[in-house]
């Protein structure tokens, strides 16, 4: 059996999370991003945000989680306090966000997703929130199957993101966590 696991990232991975992110969206994501959004995304740029994301969080509620098999970081997840909550959401003060949950496709079909989102929850739960939320592009058909096989719905909200290079609609997604 292989060796996995998740655990917190480190100022160290920033790096690796960076080509992680670039490379997966790059694969995984040509039918959700435009080509030209695709094309621009630079991985040291992106490192350097998850270098910030991780070395000086916007709150201590805020993580950022590495899935690992052996020595080679596969996956990460980010959530923190939900910024886009709506007047009508339950328990809003006790919602967290996922920004982002991704394994690199030549890693996929292990496990590592669903070890990240049972450490999301973990985390979670340790912090008071009962209720997690997660905005997933339409187009983005491996995610929403991922989360709904989870246990998550859609809650009827959606938006539309302007890229730049053209629009992705997303729908919002949640789930209740408690025991």
């Amino acid at each position: 059996m292989a060796d996995v696991s998740v655990r917190p990232a480190s100022p160290a991975d920033a790096d690796e999370i960076g080509r992680l992110q670039v490379e997966t969206w790059r694969t995984g994501y040509a039918k959700v991003l435009p080509e030209a959004v695709l094309e621009a995304l630079d991985p040291k740029a992106v490192a350097d945000t998850w270098r910030m994301a991780i070395t000086a969080p916007p709150s201590l509620s805020h993580h950022v989680l590495i899935a690992m098999e052996a020595e080679w970081q596969v996956g990460l997840t980010a959530f923190g306090p939900d910024a886009d909550a709506q007047p009508e959401d339950p328990v809003p003060e006790q919602t967290a966000a996922i920004s982002l949950l991704l394994v690199e496709p030549r890693w996929g079909r292990r496990g590592h997703g669903s070890r990240l989102l049972a450490a999301v929850v973990d985390l979670a739960r340790e912090s008071g929130v009962s209720r997690l939320v997660a905005w997933v592009p339409v187009a983005d058909t491996a995610s929403l199957e991922f989360y709904r096989s989870a246990g998550w719905e859609a809650d009827g909200l959606q938006r539309s993101l302007d890229t730049g290079a053209g629009r992705v609609t997303e729908l919002r997604l949640h789930a209740a966590i408690t025991d």
